[in-house]
């Protein structure tokens, strides 16, 4: 058996917005009917603060492959010291029935396009029909690739965004409009951002001030993105009182999620969670069911969305002849 090379160019020939919108939406309907194991992922953070690596492992039971992400951050000097970039992934896929070596992929690309993804399925299951105005908290990557899904499955008819540092916001802003046509108002403060809102995402390193429940409006449905590990948040917990919570995992973001903090402050129990999002999405729990609700979508990203991602780019790689096959086992 021979193992496929797929490097950074050909994963991004390899599949578009839709099919991860796509593959995404199986992982978590996957994932809530007990299809997956996926054990808790592990993190190492380097010493003298040059970053972290998370490891993340996966199996899914239909299509019977085994997937490992290794993905770093936050080393902000390896593009001037070391000449590799401050973030890198890598996807590591085994055949279940065999655990062989069938493929080693860039995963760099993947952490980012399934991420914005379940943002965009979010809104498909959480946000008001009628929404079309969005606030982005951060105009990172990640803040541009919540823009690149959710464009592909609603009218977006402006952006406020906002961020602590006027270049990157006034990138983000030529950006998006280059690049879509959609208006973005470079916002003075998160607060004049979050009041014009439909959809708030919220896409920071989790280190700075709240967005306060006082500044969002009835009807508004929230991506929480930004708070993948303790010691994160983004979200005021008073938030979490009257809205209603759905998320990626329950147990993940119930130790590790924007929805630690309110559970840790007794203003909401577990019970209160309404549920995860891959249930609402197989009718097993309503979505929204009223305008004026607040929807919060706590997403912590979970192995699964990189294991459907990753297969479909392998197969996507197979029936295109993309790649390069090696024996990696005598």
């Amino acid at each position: 058996m021979k193992t496929l090379l797929l490097k950074k160019d050909e994963v991004r020939r390899l599949i578009g917005m839709t099919e991860v919108i796509g593959a995404v939406e199986e992982a978590y309907k996957a994932f809530s009917s007990d299809q997956v194991e996926q054990p808790d992922y592990i993190g190492i953070h380097l010493p003298s603060l040059r970053g972290e690596i998370d490891f993340k492992l996966g199996y899914y039971k239909v299509n019977e492959i085994i997937s490992m992400k290794a993905h770093s951050g936050g080393f902000t000097n390896n593009p001037a010291e070391h000449g590799v970039p401050n973030s890198m992934g890598t996807i590591l896929l085994f055949d279940a029935r065999n655990c062989a070596l069938i493929c080693i992929m860039d995963g760099s690309l993947i952490t980012g396009l399934r991420t914005g993804a379940s943002g965009a399925v979010s809104v498909k299951a959480l946000a008001r029909k009628s929404a079309r105005t969005i606030a982005s908290i951060g105009s990172g990557n990640q803040a541009r690739m919540q823009i690149r899904a959710i464009n592909e499955i609603m009218k977006i008819e402006e952006i406020h965004a906002w961020s602590r540092t006027p270049e990157t916001l006034s990138k983000y802003k030529a950006d998006i409009e280059r690049e879509f046509g959609i208006p973005v108002i470079a916002a003075s403060s998160k607060k004049e951002a979050v009041e014009q809102a439909d959809i708030v995402i919220t896409t920071t390193r989790g280190k700075g001030e709240l967005v306060e429940a006082d500044w969002v409006k009835p009807g508004t449905h929230i991506v929480a993105i930004g708070t993948d590990q303790r010691g994160k948040q983004e979200l005021d917990p008073e938030l979490f009182r009257n809205a209603k919570v759905v998320v990626d995992s329950i147990a993940q973001c119930a130790e590790k999620g924007e929805t630690w903090h309110p559970l840790n402050k007794n203003i909401i129990a577990k019970d209160d969670i309404h549920g995860e999002i891959g249930e609402v999405l197989l009718g097993w729990k309503p979505g929204r069911e009223g305008d004026d609700e607040i929807t919060i979508f706590d997403s912590t990203g979970m192995a699964i969305q990189d294991n459907t991602t990753a297969s479909k780019i392998y197969q996507n790689a197979i029936a295109n002849n993309v790649g390069t096959f090696f024996q990696f086992f005598e």
